[in-house]
């Protein structure tokens, strides 16, 4: 694997290295990430593939962002919060789950080549009642899962789902099958 995946903590890139062992990492050393390791991605990503994959919580999304900023072009992978539970359910991040999960979720990277392209609106979330309804957070946690796009909030589903390029009426359909 080429690609330099940047990740959160050690324990992040152990458990990548088990699935991948010659996986290349970027720890950031939490959500304070510094602006030498910024450079240093930035710097990677002139000859390397970016690929973010970050714990689903909000400092996780911190990250993200911060590293999108610089390098626009990085590709995500998603972890779903169900998957990256502590043995103890006290904990989340990508450091606990599964050798299954890490390799679906690197295996399914969402790139920035839609980025910029509007597929969804946020009038067709508040239409479909993703957005404005009292369930409206329930049911784009049911979307967020069956695309693996993690747990956003409405702002950042809509970027999301343009991200990948989802289309209203696939939307619908999705919304069919959970109802």
């Amino acid at each position: 694997m080429e690609d330099i995946i940047v990740v959160e903590g050690t324990h992040d890139e152990i458990k990548i290295k088990e699935v991948y062992p010659e996986a290349n990492c970027v720890i950031t050393n939490g959500s304070e990430i510094s602006e030498e390791t910024l450079r240093y991605i930035k710097e990677l990503s002139k000859t390397h593939t970016i690929i973010v994959f970050t714990d689903p919580d909000y400092p996780g999304e911190r990250i993200r962002n911060k590293v999108q900023e610089i390098v626009p072009e990085c590709k995500h992978a998603f972890i779903k919060k169900k998957d990256a539970h502590s043995h103890n359910n006290r904990k989340i991040g990508v450091e606990h789950a599964t050798a299954d999960v890490i390799r679906e979720c690197l295996e399914n990277v969402y790139d920035n080549t839609k980025l910029g392209t509007v597929t969804i609106t946020n009038i067709d979330l508040y239409e479909l009642g993703l957005n404005g309804n009292s369930n409206s957070a329930e049911l784009r946690e049911k979307i967020s899962d069956m695309l693996n796009i993690g747990r956003p909030n409405s702002k950042t589903f809509l970027k999301r789902l343009n991200l990948i390029g989802i289309t209203k009426s696939e939307l619908e359909d999705l919304l069919c099958k959970i109802k």
